[in-house]
């Protein structure tokens, strides 16, 4: 099948789509799985911990795998799997089963994350022009859907088991219909996993603080909304639905946005529009207001990671395989740090004053990039 076909660009978008539609599945059921496990805010980073860890477990296999085989195998593992692992979260009722099920939700996430990035970066190749913030925008609707499905569900009184198997088999229908479409790429048989070093190394440092400042939006977004009374727990998902719609929409403009604005501008401005965006949710007392915040904290990071991700794609310093599993690796170390150490800090102070310290972050990303 040709890489470039239209067959296979759907494909590809799928995954993507699978992959944001799952993740985002997770965030309203955060509140929930928190009281479920009766877990306090540090218990909670804990837990998320091994969400991360699964992820950094899986990324630097896949890279591997995918570059020996093709990323075919490792998208299709990574998407049953997490269809089969979303209700289990749901399940849950001890610290312990909890933690496995974050563990293999995190190595499912990673797996598909990869391989899907190896894929979007051989089809743009193949098509000859730019595509990568329309597949990631694809992975932003993925959100939308899910994260504003599950929050509809939840609000209409379905509890999380049977609204998180609704979502699963919806997932694993989408992941069974680009099955056959997706090509099988093989791209030979490169050296083992090595450090990200050069360009990749600056690539991986950004990518870490933009997937920081998205885990904290996944796992403690909705949190925060209920703590601070601005929504009732079974509404509180809208922040990260609001944010990820900001997100898709940016992303459905990012190709003609990065080439009219160059890469450089695309990170400034998106990091100065993420740091208006925390200042909002952290000051705001309304809903709308609060809503609007997480929409600027989305569309400012919308086409950072496909910018990097496509840097990364086109460097000669490492293959490319190995480069977008570096770069997804050390980028994912936010997605393990970031909610766990958010947890940490809110324990002893507050949710509130933790996500003051995120503000930090879109600063450093300008001074790095710089």
């Amino acid at each position: 099948m040709d890489v470039a076909s239209p067959s296979s660009r759907l494909a590809t978008r799928l995954a993507f789509f699978v992959a944001g539609f799952v993740m985002a599945c997770w965030a309203p059921l955060v509140p929930f799985a928190k009281a479920r496990v009766g877990a306090d805010e540090a218990q909670l980073g804990i837990l998320l911990l091994c969400l991360g860890v699964g992820s950094l477990i899986a990324m630097p296999v896949t890279g591997v795998v995918s570059a020996r085989t093709g990323p075919k195998p490792m998208i299709l593992l990574g998407g049953f799997a997490l269809a089969a692992i979303l209700p289990v979260l749901a399940l849950g009722g001890s610290p312990l089963s909890l933690g496995l099920a974050l563990l293999v939700f995190g190595a499912s996430l990673g797996t598909i994350d990869v391989a899907m990035n190896i894929q979007s970066i051989e089809v743009e190749k193949a098509a000859g022009r730019p595509m990568l913030s329309g597949f990631h925008a694809m992975f932003s609707l993925g959100g939308v859907a899910g994260a504003g499905g599950v929050t509809l569900l939840l609000t209409l009184g379905l509890p999380p088991f049977p609204a998180s198997a609704i979502a699963a088999a919806l997932a694993a229908l989408a992941i069974a219909i680009a099955m056959p479409r997706l090509p099988l790429i093989v791209a030979g048989a490169p050296p083992a996993f090595v450090l990200p070093r050069g360009i990749v190394l600056l690539i991986a440092v950004l990518a870490g603080i933009t997937f920081l400042v998205e885990g904290a939006m996944l796992d403690w977004g909705a949190l925060l909304m209920q703590q601070r009374r601005v929504l009732a727990a079974e509404q509180a998902g809208m922040g990260y639905m609001m944010f990820s719609v900001a997100m898709t929409a940016g992303r459905l403009a990012g190709d003609r946005i990065t080439a009219l604005l160059g890469p450089f501008r695309v990170l400034t401005l998106g990091a100065a529009l993420a740091i208006a965006g925390f200042i909002i949710i952290q000051t705001a007392g309304s809903p709308l207001a609060n809503l609007l915040g997480f929409g600027l904290i989305g569309i400012g990071a919308a086409n950072i990671v496909p910018v990097l991700f496509s840097a990364a794609g086109r460097q000669s310093v490492m293959p490319a395989s190995l480069a977008i599993a570096a770069v997804t690796t050390v980028g994912y170390a936010g997605v393990l740090a970031g909610p766990a150490t958010v947890g940490f800090v809110s324990h002893p102070t507050s949710l509130p004053i933790a996500f003051w310290l995120l503000v930090l972050l879109p600063l450093s990303a300008r001074a790095v990039a710089r």
